[in-house]
């Protein structure tokens, strides 16, 4: 299964700034599959540890002293670890904290000695040793569930992939492959991109057994939850897990989840889950500039899932019967989808943070599904399931903000129109004149690129 982060790792390793990386992201989204790979490809020696598997590893870091680390880990596995030809692999580090402040050291005494960490549950003990972190001194990877164009790669379609790496406003659009890929999306909707459902659809072709992987990862996530707190606390995260999943891309609202719970509880629950990497938090903001941290509103937000496949899974649709799906879900998985697209298809090295609009008057209600950051402009970016569906939020938006160019994503072909015209329900507004690229929503992942392209 081709990954686009073994192409970091690669850059990583032949980087003259190279620090120890830490790489982050959920349970199961093949984090140690695509180090085994890039590893075994790329390495005379490699030496990989598990230290939830051997618990007694956590003794070694206690000294803080590489070369003796060196020398402990030589003698158990009987691999050499030597400067620019050997990888160190550490998995599941965050049961070891002291081997995470013990990088530190690693880059400042044997900084030729490539390593590479990683764990399903490390961010929370990261956020428990931050005052101990060795800043500086280590860098930081973040990797996601497979992303569309990963999940075409794994089916082999190839020229799929290029159509869409090499589109540009003068090529000629097929409706014929339009329709191949707007198929492959539909699945993609359904098997979602974690690496185990994949590799089991294209291997068995069989939608139930899809469901079978999306159950039992379900049930390791909920498992975890016993690391959590008390049984208390992991109903809680249950109740949340279940409503972010049902409820994509609408503003958490605490009675919903469970109206007997002080919200504050659930509150802790929400951001458990977004630390695990299990949701990620769309976090409303009144700015339409740089940074839209400036006006950001940290106790308002939309969720969405670690993966769109999990969403069809928490929300009980059945794959084995998806001609009969009906349709009233579609506008949640597509917004499901490009907010996925849109954090996996960040520079690897980032951690990409989602922001939404609102406008609450009379008569003039507004709501933007994602503000998007290019270089240093914003862009609002509307989500619709079809090919059609009214423009009036994005109008508010633009005429408010007196912004010139707004975005669409939906099931049409890609078009560009200028110098359009609206007329808009605002105070003292004239006639709105703006400009709207419509794109396809399987060019989510490539949005930047498009917007150079026909800006």
């Amino acid at each position: 299964m081709e990954r686009e982060i073994e192409k970091y790792l690669i850059q990583w390793q032949k980087s003259p700034n190279r620090k120890p990386l830490i790489l982050r992201g959920a349970r199961q989204v093949g984090k140690t599959y695509s180090i085994d790979k890039f590893a075994k490809t790329n390495y005379k020696h490699y030496l990989k540890i598990n230290i939830e598997q051997d618990k007694q590893l956590q003794s070694i870091f206690e000294s803080n002293q590489p070369l003796q680390i060196i020398d402990d880990l030589t003698a158990l596995y009987q691999i050499p670890l030597k400067d620019n030809d050997s990888l160190l692999f550490i998995d599941e580090i965050q049961l070891a904290p002291k081997a995470i402040i013990s990088l530190r050291y690693f880059f400042e005494q044997k900084p030729n000695l490539h390593i590479i960490a990683a764990g399903s549950l490390l961010d929370h003990t990261l956020n428990e040793i931050q005052y101990s972190m060795p800043v500086g001194r280590v860098e930081f990877a973040y990797m996601y569930p497979l992303n569309f164009k990963e999940f075409l790669l794994a089916r082999r379609e190839n020229g799929l992939v290029n159509f869409i790496e090499d589109y540009t406003p003068e090529s000629l659009f097929s409706s014929a492959i339009h329709q191949r890929i707007s198929e492959h999306l539909r699945l993609y909707f359904f098997i979602g991109g974690m690496p185990e459902a994949v590799d089991t659809y294209i291997k068995t072709k069989d939608m139930v057994e899809v469901e079978k992987v999306h159950s039992s990862i379900l049930t390791s996530i909920q498992y975890d939850f016993a690391k959590y707190g008390t049984r208390k606390q992991q109903e809680y995260l249950k109740d949340v897990l279940h409503y972010c999943a049902n409820n994509i891309g609408q503003k958490v609202k605490y009675v919903n989840i469970n109206r007997h719970t002080h919200s504050k509880l659930l509150q802790d629950a929400i951001l458990k889950l977004e630390m695990s990497r299990i949701i990620h938090l769309v976090r409303h903001t009144k700015s339409s500039e740089i940074p839209l941290t400036q006006y950001q509103d940290n106790n308002v937000f939309k969720p969405l899932f670690m993966d769109i496949g999990m969403v069809c899974h928490l929300a009980r649709i059945k794959l084995s019967d998806l001609r009969n799906l009906a349709s009233d879900f579609e506008g949640g998985l597509a917004e499901q989808f490009v907010g996925q697209e849109l954090v996996a298809n960040s520079a690897f090295y980032t951690e990409q943070k989602l922001n939404y609009w609102t406008r609450d008057a009379k008569n003039a209600n507004a709501e933007i599904d994602y503000l998007y950051q290019i270089g240093n402009q914003v862009f609002p970016v509307e989500v619709k399931a079809g090919k059609r569906g009214t423009l009036k939020s994005l109008h508010v938006y633009l005429s408010e903000k007196k912004k010139k160019t707004g975005i669409r994503l939906n099931i049409d072909i890609p078009s560009y129109g200028k110098n359009l015209t609206a007329k808009i329900n605002l105070p003292d507004s004239k006639e709105l004149k703006y400009d709207l690229l419509s794109l396809p929503l399987y060019f989510a992942g490539k949005l930047q690129s498009y917007i150079k392209l026909f800006t």
